[in-house]
Order: C-alpha cells, then structure tokens, then sequence
C-alpha cells in the first residue's frame, strides 16, 4: 500500500493512504517499517517518523506481552463458548435448559484452570493448540 506524509517546519502534519491533491506542498511518499515480532508474545508500539529517509520511514516499535495479560486475554476468550451458551439459553426462558449451562461450565472450567496454572509464555504456547 502506498503511503503519503505531509511535512511542515520538519514535523509530520498529515498521513495518507492516497496520493495528495495536486498542488499542495510538502508531501513525500512513505513506507511503514515493523519489526519481526513473536506472535502472542510481542506487540508493536506507537510509530515515529524518520524524516531523513526518501522515502520517509514510519518506523514502529515492539514491546513484550505480560504473561498475566496474555493469561487474561486467554481466559476471556476461553469463557466466551459459555457466555454463548448461556444467551442461548435466556434467549427464550421457556426453553432455558440448566444442564447445557452446567456442561458448558464443566467444559470451560479445565481450561481456565490450566491457563491459571501456567507460569509462562511455553506453557501458554501449548494450551492453545
């Protein structure tokens, strides 16, 4: 994709995915440059701009996911098949079955022990296969 940066006393003042008007000042072509990172370990941070490149670079960072925030995202996800099942069943109360929901909840109930239970980004790795 292309992209366009428009420069103004030596500051980046406007980002465009398509080609400027013509006949305005100022703007270069782009290039976004992200580092490799490590899927489900890493994350990218806010971007800067590197002016002194042609075309300028829109250079972005990383940062390392904590464990304990990888294990919340992981839990959350792990108990949406149960909020699923539960709105299933209060969507007619007529029909509300309670042993579904206790089966989703017996079924959910092993994975987020694990995921609790793991200290690390390897063991978190094997979970989710």
């Amino acid at each position: 994709m292309s992209l366009f940066v428009r420069i103004q006393n030596n500051e980046v003042t406007d980002c465009w995915d398509t080609p400027p008007p013509a006949g305005q000042d100022g703007w270069k072509s782009a290039v976004e440059v992200r580092p490799a990172i490590t899927a489900h370990r890493q994350g990218y941070t806010a971007h800067t701009f590197n002016l002194t490149t042609d075309p300028v670079q829109i250079v972005y960072g990383t940062y390392d996911i904590p464990v304990a925030d990888r294990k919340a995202g992981m839990k959350a996800n792990a108990s949406f098949s149960f909020q699923q099942v539960v709105q299933e069943q209060m969507r007619d109360p007529s029909k509300y079955d309670p042993a579904a929901v206790a089966a989703a909840q017996e079924a959910i109930a092993p994975k987020v022990a694990a995921i609790e239970a793991a200290t690390t980004h390897d063991e978190l790795d094997t979970l989710m296969g």
